[in-house]
């Protein structure tokens, strides 16, 4: 996935056709896969400190969240 600042991350590939089919990304290039969010900031919504949230599932916000804080916690 390409971010609009340029910036790069990784996802399944289950995630990603689910974002085409809702309309949150398009695909750009077959190989390797790659897409880019249509609306500007989009990716703000769905990455978490490089944490791709899987938007299917409601907890997964809570989950990464409470998995931040212990990493902050111990360091």
């Amino acid at each position: 996935m390409i971010c609009r600042d340029r910036k790069e991350f990784w996802t399944t590939q289950t995630q990603f056709w689910q974002w085409v089919r809702e309309g949150t990304v398009i695909k750009t290039q077959d190989r390797p896969l790659t897409g880019a969010f249509v609306r500007e900031h989009e990716e703000l919504m769905v990455v978490f400190s490089n944490t791709v949230l899987n938007l299917a599932h409601p907890a997964h916000m809570g989950e990464a969240l409470r998995a931040r804080r212990l990493a902050l916690q111990r360091s």
